[in-house]
């Protein structure tokens, strides 16, 4: 008996510690983003400005030495060029070395602002934000005279357009002739055919290598997604930050099988090389310093290969420079047989909901034109399916709630008799066939769903600068409105901790609405921590994207109006 009664107390604790437990949880998961990342990325931020202003100095300290150039006077320097004249992107690529390093994407704008410039992804060398691709072949044979980044090329044509193709030819005293083939499909796929015809009457041995090499700071700006080097090989995913290779200095990954890709990703934009198909290769990612400043080069290296006299090697390569669209990854995944190609996107541990959520946010976009609407939409399509659960529970609660005079009395009974006390609580839980816990079941699968949502607005390219309606003009930034100058109505603008919205005081309305139709939690403690979380969530949501508050607010709304209804059901039972 006294084994029974002790199991019953540690039932009874253990319920009271996982219901404080879940709530805390969440105000953990969500202070962390408010307490720790948002300051975090505000100092980053104040960090960029003082290195601007400190690289500004430094460049001209350096004037007559050695200094970065513009993009300009880059552009200026290399000398001929082709010109990109595609719908999706711009540029040129360089016939000095053959580099495609001048690439702007005309879909997007830096800013919301229909004058503002649109976004430059690849820049060529010896600027400040160099970033090229480049594509040739190795040799240890120094008897033949290999192209490198000095080569001039001579091409067929001055004009790169979508579904055309230039072709630039190179031959070297031994009369090696090097061909290479650069074609544009309508979006950011180039396809690069590479041919080697050897007249040079001995055999020669040699690889075909491609890199990716760029001059960054070397810093995730945000934490919930990667940034950085990223690729698939031998069908694993690998994330791989920029201090791994700064302090490593060197990574190999050897004998890479067809199948795999890799290159650089940002939050909204992707550099991947998809080596030929037909053969392993090597991988590298280097670490180095131009100007005092962080450069990372990842390349391939082909399998050596034997070319006889009067022979001709081919191999073909693929490039992908633009958006992570998902459609557009799962289209070239599925189209040049490619492991996990859609992972470019960092969905992390919730993929299986996250891409699902994704899916029926633009379902339900193509259909009404809007991704607000379409959160909306998504989140009755949520409260539906969720409706039995919180049902239960709601019934649940609310018996809770009848029962609450008979635990008070319970509760002064045995009120210098803990064990007792507990035993006879559990017991009146067991006789009406409630549960302590039943109020905590539909949160706890609400979590995932939050952040999947969080995540799908933070990382998708479609998301962002998407508007709603009235004054929110981009669903992936915070609410620009704030209460501290009355929504706009007084000219100044508050620091960025007392940037709180409208919709994040719609959300905590909702929030405290919702508490005051539900039944108090039985446990003392966790009323008072359940009370206070209207006023903690509206600062934390404050910084959150607006399309996430949108859903929370909108998400309380339905249960209010779920609960009322309830209501009327129960009292007419």
């Amino acid at each position: 008996m006294l084994y029974n009664i002790n199991q019953i107390k540690d039932n009874m604790s253990d319920f009271k510690n996982l219901a404080i437990a879940i709530v805390s949880s969440v105000i953990i998961l969500l202070g962390w983003q408010y307490f720790y990342e948002k300051p975090k990325m505000e100092k980053q931020q104040e960090r960029v400005q003082e290195q601007r202003k400190l690289q500004a100095l430094y460049t001209a300290k350096i004037e007559q030495t050695k200094r970065f150039l513009t993009r300009e006077e880059s552009l200026k320097e290399s000398g001929s060029r082709i010109t990109i004249a595609g719908d999706k992107i711009k540029g040129s690529i360089s016939l000095k070395g053959l580099r495609i390093d001048d690439v702007i994407l005309n879909e997007y704008s830096e800013e919301i602002s229909s004058s503002n410039k649109p976004v430059s992804l690849l820049y060529p060398s010896k600027t400040l934000h160099t970033y090229f691709i480049e594509f040739g072949w190795i040799s240890e044979d120094e008897s033949i005279e290999w192209p490198n980044s000095q080569t001039i090329w001579q091409t067929d044509s001055k004009f790169l357009y979508p579904n055309n193709k230039v072709t630039l030819t190179w031959q070297n005293k031994q009369k090696v002739t090097f061909v290479t083939e650069i074609a544009l499909d309508d979006n950011y796929m180039f396809t690069i055919k590479q041919q080697l015809t050897n007249a040079s009457g001995k055999t020669i041995y040699f690889q075909d290598y491609g890199l990716i090499n760029r001059i960054h700071e070397g810093k995730n700006q945000f934490a919930i997604s990667h940034e950085g080097p990223v690729g698939v090989f031998n069908k694993i995913l690998k994330e791989i930050k920029y201090e791994d290779i700064e302090s490593d200095n060197n990574i190999n990954i050897a004998n890479v099988t067809p199948g795999s890709w890799f290159g650089i990703s940002d939050k909204y934009w992707l550099t991947a090389l998809i080596p030929d198909q037909n053969s392993n290769f090597d991988v590298k990612m280097r670490y180095s310093k131009y100007l005092n400043k962080n450069k990372y080069q990842l390349d391939y290296i082909s399998s050596k290969q034997m070319l006889a006299p009067g022979d001709t090697s081919f191999s073909t390569t693929h490039l992908f420079v633009g958006a992570k669209k998902i459609s557009m990854l799962d289209y070239y995944g599925k189209k040049l047989h490619l492991d996990l190609f859609d992972r470019a996107i960092d969905f992390g541990w919730f993929y299986f909901i996250t891409k699902p959520m994704f899916s029926a946010l633009k379902y339900f976009y193509d259909l009404v034109g809007n991704f607000g609407i379409s959160i909306l939409i998504v989140t009755i399509i949520v409260k539906l399916i969720l409706f039995p659960l919180a049902n239960r529970s709601y019934r649940s609660m609310n018996r809770m709630k009848t029962l609450q005079p008979e635990m008070a009395r319970i509760r002064e009974l045995y009120a210098s008799d803990k064990m007792k006390q507990n035993q006879a609580i559990i017991e009146l839980y067991r006789k009406e066939k409630v549960s302590p816990l039943s109020g905590c079941l539909p949160l706890l699968i609400q979590i995932p769903i939050f952040f999947s949502l969080y995540k799908v607005l933070f990382i998708t390219i479609e998301m962002r600068h998407a508007p709603f309606y009235g004054w929110v003009k981009d669903l992936s930034a915070p609410d620009p409105t704030t209460i501290f100058n009355l929504f706009g109505l007084i000219p100044w603008s508050p620091p960025a901790f007392l940037m709180i919205g409208i919709w994040p005081i719609i959300m905590a309305f909702t929030m405290y609405l919702q508490q005051k139709m539900s039944p108090e939690p039985s446990d003392p403690v966790q009323a008072k921590v359940m009370k206070l979380l209207p006023l903690i969530f509206v600062f934390m949501f404050a910084s959150f994207p607006a399309g996430l508050v949108i859903y929370w607010a909108w998400s309380n709304i339905l249960s209010i109006i779920q609960q009322y209804f309830l209501k009327l059901s129960n009292k007419k039972a």
